[in-house]
């Protein structure tokens, strides 16, 4: 017995195809096929991007040109009040920078001749403004 009302419905069902493109996906072979190219790519890929914001953040944290000249101004003023020299921990101290920041900025200043800088017998590295006291003259024995 059956009735009209399922005749149309098991008709469709065995008409019914599944879509080619569900049965054989082209990105999946893409991926099989090429996966010692495409794998290495995006592990190039992602460390190139991770190296440029390393990059980016190392940038970020540098001074601008402002602000460096108001710290090199500031460490000439403190340097001339001890004309004797200041190592950089004591120096960055008192300007108010991070002692790697004020290192950085006294290594600019000796390479543009405006502090000279020494080691003493402590190891320290004592930084004073060039021209502020005279330099020893060669001894003669």
């Amino acid at each position: 017995m059956s009735t009209p009302f399922f005749t149309p419905l098991l008709l469709a069902q065995a008409d019914y195809a599944k879509p080619v493109s569900s049965l054989s996906p082209k990105y999946f072979e893409l991926l099989e096929q090429n996966s010692h190219i495409i794998y290495p790519v995006l592990a190039i890929l992602t460390l190139v991007i991770i190296a440029a914001g390393v990059l980016q953040a190392w940038r970020t944290q540098d001074l601008d040109g402002l602000q460096k000249n108001e710290f090199k101004r500031a460490i000439v003023n403190e340097l001339r009040r001890n004309i004797s020299g200041m190592p950089g921990d004591l120096l960055s101290k008192s300007v108010g920078l991070d002692r790697l920041k004020t290192n950085r900025l006294l290594e600019q200043m000796q390479q543009e001749g405006l502090v000279v800088s020494h080691t003493n017998s402590q190891r320290l590295t004592v930084w004073r403004v060039r021209g502020a006291t005279p330099d020893a003259a060669p001894r003669r024995f």
